[in-house]
């Protein structure tokens, strides 16, 4: 995992050079992670354009967090397709939204999915609420022709739960995987005082203290773990979501060293 130094981004990496459970690794310049992608300079995007091979971004937010906060500098690309993916529950009330995508109040749903840990709940819930959209966005980075940019708004949940389903698919080791989930915590500051700006996020984000909003490795370990004992592994939830043996296997190498 490589950290993507940009201006208009905090948390923004490559997950290239991943270890893999064989002793493979993943390649680089060909899934990369950030937060909401509103701020990019030119700069930002030629670099991720012209150096990194950005021809897809993968949009994870709700349809009201994409309207209120409008087109982002890589929308305007003719080059670069926008693939939205809402893999949380769509509510016609925008605090509402504000509430799912920031967590900021404890859904009673997620704590009677999985009672020990309701952030974990949380992100089962997107595969049993939203399955259509998760499996699409997987789908869209196992098609896209260069590098594809998944994200949401702070890269952390909903971005982390598609990350961690790609890099599973991948063979990447399960250690790893929750490593890179992590690694928001070390810009955790700076990603809540960009959204602090925000005209979707302002005012919400910061109704916590900041390390409220911080990922605990726990959480992505016991989600890993139930892919397997709620679903009977990742394949399986994947085939009964209607994405089939030929797309692993055309995401897996498409993530991995050849």
């Amino acid at each position: 995992m490589a950290w993507i130094e940009l201006e208009g981004a905090v948390n923004a990496r490559d997950l290239g050079g991943l270890p893999t459970i064989d002793g493979g690794s993943t390649v680089h310049s060909r899934l990369l992670r950030s937060e909401n992608l509103q701020e990019l300079t030119p700069g930002d995007v030629s670099r991720l354009v012209e150096e990194l091979g950005v021809t897809t971004v993968v949009d994870l937010r709700s349809t009201n967090e994409v309207t209120i906060e409008g087109p982002a500098p890589l929308d305007a690309l003719s080059g670069v397709r926008h693939a939205h993916h809402p893999v949380l529950k769509e509510f016609l009330d925008v605090s509402d939204t504000l509430k799912a995508a920031l967590l900021t109040e404890s859904v009673e749903a997620d704590r009677e999915r999985y009672p020990d840990d309701p952030m974990c709940g949380h992100y089962l819930g997107y595969l049993e609420n939203r399955p259509e959209e998760v499996v699409g966005a997987l789908r869209t980075i196992a098609t896209a022709p260069g590098a594809a940019i998944v994200h949401c708004a702070a890269g952390k949940d909903r971005t982390g739960v598609v990350v961690a389903l790609a890099l599973t698919i991948a063979g990447v080791e399960p250690e790893a995987i929750v490593d890179d989930y992590m690694a928001t915590d070390d810009r955790l500051e700076a990603i809540v005082e960009r959204l602090s700006r925000s005209r979707m996020y302002a005012g919400d984000i910061t109704s916590r203290p900041v390390k409220a909003h911080a990922p605990r490795a726990e959480t992505m370990k016991a989600f890993l773990e139930q892919l397997t004992v709620r679903y009977g592994g990742i394949d399986a939830w994947l085939t009964a979501n209607g994405f089939g043996a030929a797309e692993v296997a055309t995401l897996r190498a498409r993530l991995r060293q050849a």
